[in-house]
């Protein structure tokens, strides 16, 4: 079963964002939603996830905190970065992160989910 969290403070990107995972992933998948970047980071090790959707921008716990803190140890899920924000600094900076596969713009898409997703995905 493929193990997903999103990780984002705001209710409606995460239910678009599952909507879609949910509507195009062909596969057993379970989704653990956080609001909270950190409270997420205290439930990582025990989810042990294939994916994880991170945004940037949130309160208490921003998502460049959560990459700083997270510690990669026998978990190696893959991470994209799903944020609203366009700023080409941010971009760059998720580049120096070797554990962020990508940086996606929100809201997340179908193409998205297939390249992502390539074995699970409908196309």
């Amino acid at each position: 079963m493929l193990k997903i969290v999103l990780i984002d403070d705001d209710p409606i990107s995460t239910f678009v964002t599952e909507r879609l995972i949910t509507k195009n992933i062909k596969v057993p998948h379970k989704i653990f939603k956080y609001q909270s970047a950190s409270k997420a980071l205290q439930d990582i090790y025990q989810i042990d996830p294939n994916y994880l959707f991170l945004d940037l921008n949130m309160p208490e716990m921003t998502g460049w905190d959560f990459l700083e803190e997270f510690k990669v140890e026998n978990i190696q899920p893959e991470v994209y970065i799903l944020s609203s924000s366009v700023d080409e600094r941010d971009m760059m900076k998720a580049e120096k992160y070797t554990l962020v596969k990508k940086y996606l713009s929100k809201p997340l898409i179908k193409k998205y989910i297939t390249n992502i997703f390539p074995d699970f995905a409908e196309s």
